[in-house]
């Protein structure tokens, strides 16, 4: 089996070196050009013959790698154009989540879902598909209503959803090889208010038999286990306020017991740095993700992945790793359960099919995450699995391109659009051209 991302985090990153925000992975080189403004982005592109845009540095593999040239956005001007005929909000690619959901609350506005920490770029999120949780819920990425590219060539390009039809579709989920991207047009709703509730200890036969409904149950749902016992650690259940009316919740759920504090998915952590639970009123953006913006989200010090099956598959699926516990548990800090509805986006894990996510966020301990990955992924494969782009897999190239079935459409689009391969990287290359 090829192991395309082992290569990369055989040695852990140096305090002097550029690494991404959990120092699993150094990157490759150190330079990089900030850019403010478009025509420096253009500027940029046409300088290098070689380029990689770097984002708020969340993936845990070499997905944004490169050896020759970094470009951000991060720092850009900040750019916020509300149209509220439309409903829709245009902003600077590099702009995170956490900046620009408080504006939105305040001109009455919000966004149909988030991640689990709002500490992520907008472009970055959507170009992986990137995702929150609910059943009627897509990924970040199906709020993307228009964008403004940078191609190889430093023109602008701009593209929507509804002059570019599969065009647009192929775009989106974009993996960085399209260009660069410079601003994003969301989709916007009406702002609401969000509580949420935990329960503790959700047995596993429980959910086996009543995962619809255990879903279902609010806005969104996440369950977080270790996988090492017979239940489910933890239910966070996220739920819309209607009316202004407090939200009330059962003291038990499938068999769960609601919980009488605070909690971090971890549960060795404070619950410090998460979202306000206990039923407690928010605006949504304050409770759909679980971690707050000014705060360390999860551990900092991990490893992750994730991977998706489609929803008529995902009690077998979860069954499946459940039967792994004794191997996966000593090395997990926890594992998050979450269901993604489906899109049309050519590399969306999600693509024509609503998805169960199974994500896994690791000890640091390479050495046993790397040979547990093909074994999970083993146990997957009748699903017809599919990783998450952005965090750590061993899915063969070939495997890949046999579950993304507009893998050769969007390989022509790349090379139509970018012919020398500017934004390639090794990542790209192994992955997506099987080079």
């Amino acid at each position: 089996m090829t192991a395309p991302l082992f290569t990369p985090l055989t040695g852990w990153a140096k305090a002097d070196k550029l690494k991404n925000w959990a120092g699993n992975l150094e990157y490759s080189t150190g330079k990089l050009d900030q850019a403010k403004t478009l025509g420096q982005v253009q500027e940029i592109v046409k300088k290098y013959p070689k380029l990689k845009v770097l984002g708020t540095r969340h993936c845990f593999n070499n997905i944004a790698d490169t050896k020759d040239q970094f470009i951000s956005l991060v720092n850009a001007e900040e750019h916020i154009v509300l149209d509220e005929t439309n409903k829709t909000v245009t902003v600077n690619s590099g702009m995170k989540y956490g900046q620009l959901s408080p504006y939105l609350h305040k001109k009455g506005f919000a966004l149909h879902n988030l991640a689990s920490l709002p500490h992520i770029s907008v472009a970055g999120a959507c170009a992986t598909a990137t995702h929150g949780s609910g059943d009627k819920n897509g990924n970040l990425a199906t709020a993307v209503s228009a964008m403004e590219v940078v191609t190889a060539a430093g023109d602008v390009m701009q593209l929507s959803r509804k002059n570019d039809g599969e065009k647009f579709n192929a775009a989106v989920v974009n993996l960085g090889a399209l260009g660069v991207v410079t601003k994003v047009t969301l989709d916007m709703v009406p702002t609401f208010m969000m509580g949420q509730f935990v329960y503790e200890n959700l047995p596993l036969d429980q959910l086996k038999d009543n995962f619809e409904k255990i879903e279902s149950s609010g806005y969104s749902v996440s369950l977080f286990t270790n996988w090492q016992s017979q239940d489910i650690t933890e239910v966070w259940v996220k739920q819309k306020i209607e009316d202004g009316k407090p939200l009330k919740a059962e003291q038990e759920f499938f068999g769960a017991k609601l919980a009488t504090k605070n909690l971090h998915p971890i549960p060795e952590l404070s619950a410090e740095n998460c979202t306000e639970q206990m039923g407690v009123s928010g605006p949504w953006y304050e409770r759909m993700p679980h971690f707050k913006m000014g705060f360390t989200p999860s551990s900092g010090v991990e490893l992750q992945s994730e991977f998706f099956v489609p929803r008529k598959n995902a009690v077998d699926a979860i069954m499946a790793i459940s039967k792994l516990g004794s191997q996966v548990g000593p090395h997990l800090l926890t594992s998050e359960i979450r269901t993604i509805a489906a899109d049309d986006f050519w590399l969306s894990p999600c693509y024509k099919q609503d998805s169960v996510a199974i994500h896994f966020t690791w000890k640091q301990e390479w050495d046993a995450v790397s040979k547990l990955l093909p074994i999970i992924e083993r146990e997957l494969a009748p699903y017809d699995v599919r990783p998450h782009w952005g965090k750590l897999f061993s899915v063969s190239p070939d495997l890949l391109a046999k579950r993304y079935v507009k893998m050769e459409e969007f390989i022509t689009l790349a090379i139509e659009m970018d012919p020398k391969g500017k934004f390639r990287n090794d990542f790209l290359n192994l992955n997506i051209f099987r080079v």
